[in-house]
């Protein structure tokens, strides 16, 4: 088979949101022509593959692309978000992605899109329905969006074995499977464990047939302090406040977390649990209080085998409810935690710039690929924020964070850049402060004065867990 020759100025591989997100800002700054293969038959990436309950976990009011809104507008009125912005489900995040390609990209006659097909490295692409192969010439440089993996549940390989007589389903396939069922023993205590969990409680499961498997317990986020509205201004910007202040006035790293505790920046589930593991999950306070009424969280460790009357764990065994369906809660998010240069020769990869917004990463990514000419300005314009998975990546990562705040504000231009993207969320609430609002004026002065203090304590805290071998 002939194989097709295309050309184009970036060749972006990955039609998810970072990928959506990075072509939508080199769209609206740039003439460029874009060319987009991706695995799937429509944009979206993994919300593709989403289970049917799953929603954001941040406001929709700053997720998405630059260019157009997916806030619905609202604050929820009832359920265990109440009072807080609208969180888009995952039908509408997808709904929206392909609304994203089809009315914005693929219309501007400079975007190519190449679904169902598969990159090969070099340049090479093949379509996954009849196996034609592309080679395609890339004016300026191929954009690495799939590098931020996600592994979803329905199509990860459980760390666990089970018996063939277990009732089993990935949470993707719970509903149709859910019938018929006394119990339910819910695997994973991360974001879409607490997903199941309060799902199954909102649809009047009692607490005590819900057996939560928790190997590791976390450190949550109080979403009411993510909340983009100047109604919000003492939650969202006084939070930030409270966690420098807490990071200052700590005398350990125990103690750090402790405070932060205390100055609601952080949240946990048992007060009697230390938590080990942070993935940056947000919690309603509403949804916090349905966790706490479960009373079966078993923590034992990771799960080794399934079978129909025990789970087995490294040592010791818990028995199984009677007439229990498991659901797979246990695929982690994020499955590639190594950084590496965001800009390096020809090719960029999008990585988190800013904890946990990969979207606004990957657009002010684009927008420094768009508006600097510099190698080295870029590279340190976007210097790598490590995701986090134990309880002291917490450190490193806000560090990174406050590091880059740091930088993008002594940069006039692209400070202005974050205030005007829609993705940011923040700066509009700070930057709309008036000078007379002393209450307000009060949290910017201590978020400031708290702020190199905060910074100083945290480069100790991570030299000592270096020096440790910790990290």
């Amino acid at each position: 088979m002939k194989t097709e020759q295309l050309t184009c100025d970036y060749l972006i591989v990955g039609a998810g949101a970072v990928g959506m997100a990075f072509a939508d800002v080199l769209l609206h700054e740039t003439n460029a022509n874009i060319l987009i293969i991706d695995k799937n038959a429509k944009p979206g990436g993994h919300w593709n593959y989403a289970y049917p309950f799953v929603t954001l976990h941040q406001p929709s009011a700053f997720y998405g692309v630059c260019s157009k809104e997916l806030n619905r507008g609202v604050i929820d009125k009832t359920g265990l978000n109440e009072g807080l912005m609208g969180l888009a489900s995952g039908q509408e995040v997808s709904a929206y992605f392909d609304a994203v390609m089809n009315e914005t990209l693929l219309p501007s006659n400079r975007v190519q899109y190449y679904p169902l097909c598969e990159y090969k490295g070099n340049n090479q692409f093949v379509s996954m329905l009849n196996s034609k192969h592309y080679n395609v010439t890339v004016n300026k440089k191929i954009v690495d969006a799939t590098y931020l993996n996600t592994n979803i549940p329905l199509t990860h390989k459980p760390s666990f074995t089970r018996d063939d007589d277990v009732a089993f389903t990935p949470v993707n396939t719970v509903v149709e499977n859910i019938e018929g069922f006394d119990n339910y023993v819910v695997v994973g205590g991360g974001k879409t464990g607490i997903d199941t969990c309060l799902w199954l409680l909102e649809n009047h499961v009692a607490p005590h047939n819900i057996h939560w498997v928790v190997s590791r317990d976390a450190w949550l986020l109080n979403r009411k302090n993510t909340q983009p509205l100047d109604d919000f201004f003492f939650d969202s910007i006084g939070a930030q406040a409270n966690q420098m202040e807490a990071i200052a006035a700590s005398t350990s790293i125990e103690d750090m977390f402790d405070k932060l505790e205390e100055r609601g920046v952080l949240l946990r589930i048992d007060k009697k649990v230390r938590p080990s593991m942070f993935h940056g999950a947000t919690v309603s306070e509403l949804e916090l209080k349905a966790l706490q009424t479960l009373p079966s969280v078993v923590r034992q460790g990771r799960v080794k085998h399934i079978s129909r009357d025990k789970l087995r764990f490294e040592d010791t065994t818990w028995s199984m409810p009677d007439n229990a369906l498991v659901i797979d809660c246990s695929a982690s998010a994020l499955t590639n935690l190594e950084m590496k240069a965001v800009f390096d020769g020809d090719t960029i990869t999008p990585q988190t710039v800013r904890a946990y917004q990969p979207v606004f990463s990957a657009a002010l990514i684009a927008h420094v690929e768009a508006a600097y000419s510099d190698e080295q300005q870029k590279q340190m314009l976007t210097q790598v924020v490590p995701l986090p998975n134990r309880d002291i990546d917490w450190l490193p990562m806000t560090a990174a964070m406050l590091r880059n705040m740091q930088i993008w504000g002594e940069d006039p231009a692209l400070k202005a850049w974050i205030y005007h993207c829609r993705l940011d969320g923040f700066s509009k609430i700070v930057h709309g402060v008036a000078k007379d609002d002393m209450q307000k004026m009060q949290v910017l002065g201590r978020l400031k004065q708290a702020a190199a203090p905060a910074m100083q304590k945290l480069m100790t805290y991570i030299h000592s867990l270096k020096a440790s071998g910790q990290l």
